[in-house]
């Protein structure tokens, strides 16, 4: 996978956390991912489709640190991966894909998204839309760890 992929994705998660819910993920090493299993209880993902290259990006939120980012956020208390959690993490996708996107654009790639998809349970699968090697960035945070995975072939 070409580097130029994923600082902006990186960069995009981290700004969208600590801007929206004042949440400084500090971020680990990437690895390539081997299998199709989530990490998280809760995974949003978003297509980036473009003439240069295609691919997509998840985000997989640990109960601890989704119910975190909810009460940040939404200022509310839940104890559940409830409807308003969900689409609190298609939102929080949807941004960092946007955030990427603009920032792909400063280089030159033009990318049209899609709308964001959200999963939920434990070992729940991720499906990329491209076939090619798969990058998960984990992060840790106050609460616990998230993930971040992207595909582009």
């Amino acid at each position: 996978m070409d580097v130029r992929f994923v600082n902006p994705v990186l960069e995009s998660i981290s700004n969208v956390l600590s801007t929206m819910a004042n949440l400084q993920p500090t971020a680990g090493k990437p690895a390539l991912k081997t299998d199709d299993r989530a990490q998280g209880v809760v995974t949003g993902i978003i297509d980036l489709k473009g003439k240069q290259t295609s691919g997509s990006v998840a985000v997989s939120f640990s109960k601890p640190v989704v119910l975190d980012i909810a009460k940040r956020m939404l200022r509310m208390e839940t104890t559940e991966v409830n409807d308003m959690v969900k689409d609190l993490v298609g939102e929080i996708a949807n941004m960092m894909a946007g955030g990427a996107k603009a920032r792909l654009q400063d280089k030159g790639f033009d990318f049209d998204l899609t709308l964001p998809s959200v999963f939920t349970g434990e070992g729940h699968k991720v499906t990329h839309s491209v076939q090619g090697p798969t990058i998960v960035l984990p992060f840790d945070t106050d609460s616990g760890e998230f993930f971040v995975e992207m595909c582009f072939k």
